[in-house]
């Protein structure tokens, strides 16, 4: 099925709640249908990924969008975990964080992120930025079936 035929999942591991409703907004009244689920840790997102607890009924992402600096489980645990389980490996990984330093970014890409992009403080590049990994993941690159 086309990806812009259907709705598209999204995980959002994001412990910032305003950062969380900025993604939220961004993703919304697009051309692409897209669900956004969003948890607020590490330990949340894998439960999620393996469908436990509240998660039971989660439908697995098209695209996780990692944030690097979570509580109780960090985003490199997160990626670490996400890389070594086969069920995951296909799903696009985009870590989204503030940390601009090059030592996350080199281990971001070391764990096999697909790509690394440093948060904007400003509210309208923000936006531009989460429509823009929108429009790449899901009209541009060839998404494996999931």
């Amino acid at each position: 099925m086309p990806i812009n035929s259907r709705t598209i999942e999204v995980l959002l591991v994001e412990d910032n709640p305003g950062d969380a409703n900025l993604t939220r907004i961004a993703l919304a009244d697009r051309e692409i249908n897209v669900h956004l689920s969003v948890v607020a840790d590490g330990v949340e997102a894998m439960n999620f990924l393996h469908r436990q607890g509240e998660y039971h009924q989660a439908v697995p992402p098209d695209l996780i969008l990692l944030d690097w600096n979570l509580p109780r489980k960090d985003g490199r645990e997160v990626l670490v975990e996400i890389r070594a389980d086969i069920r995951f490996q296909r799903i696009p990984v985009v870590v989204l964080t503030t940390s601009q330093a090059e030592e996350d970014i080199l281990k971001a890409y070391n764990l096999h992120a697909n790509c690394y992009i440093t948060k904007p403080v400003d509210f309208n590049h923000f936006v531009q930025i989460v429509q823009s990994i929108e429009d790449f993941w899901f009209n541009i690159v060839q998404l494996p079936p999931t």
